[in-house]
């Protein structure tokens, strides 16, 4: 996934800064902005991803703010201009009252004017027809198997290396139900794309929403 990376950093660029990224990760995000000059708090549950991502983040020759903590409490007191949450990571709440508490944490971070940059998706019925309960190789040697449940709108995604495994859940929502949760966190939305050139949303299964902190 490299698409995002110039829209993030556009966005990182156009607030200023500093930014917050929630689910910073690898720092696949996170470096690009902060060898812009931009500096970057990044927040992640997992430590193995926090030091991967501080070891990027050196061999690049750029300083990253990283502290482990929660998506929905994240660890900052700080008042910033911009929270990203990249690469869907939002999916990862599972409850409305998680992805409320997540939202009303975000807006709380941010300064009046502020704004919540994020991307999700909602699959659509051929991508899940083709992809269910099916091993495919993503990338030489990495393989995913999607197991979809449209009932209750949950993704259990299995991803196998040489010499590991790992297995999450995600859960996803329609574009109206991602408006109103933003709204009833006191958001005004500017904007959702279909995709990261910014075209028009079109009911198709990603969103990248521009929302802001009145």
């Amino acid at each position: 996934m490299v698409e995002d990376v110039a829209f993030y950093l556009e966005e990182a660029r156009r607030s200023g800064g500093p930014v917050v990224e929630l689910g910073v990760g690898t720092g696949r995000i996170a470096v690009p902005i902060a060898a812009d000059g931009i500096r970057v708090i990044g927040v992640d549950s997992s430590l193995g991803m926090l030091e991967v991502c501080a070891r990027r983040a050196a061999l690049t020759g750029v300083d990253l703010d990283l502290r482990v903590g929660d998506l929905r409490e994240p660890p900052v007191t700080e008042r910033v201009p911009l929270v990203v949450c990249p690469f869907r990571s939002l999916l990862h709440l599972r409850t409305d009252e998680d992805r409320r508490r997540a939202l009303g944490n975000v807006h709380e971070l941010l300064a009046s004017g502020g704004r919540f940059v994020f991307d999700v998706f909602a699959p659509g019925t051929d991508d899940i027809n083709a992809t269910h309960d099916r091993w495919l190789e993503r990338e030489p040697g990495i393989f995913e198997r999607a197991i979809w449940n449209a009932g209750d709108r949950t993704l259990t995604l299995t991803v196998r290396g040489k010499d590991s495994e790992t297995t999450m859940a995600l859960a996803w929502l329609s574009a109206a139900e991602w408006r109103v949760l933003l709204e009833a966190s006191g958001f005004e939305v500017e904007a959702c794309y279909g995709w990261f050139d910014r075209r028009p949303y079109k009911g198709d299964e990603d969103m990248v929403w521009i929302s802001r902190r009145p």
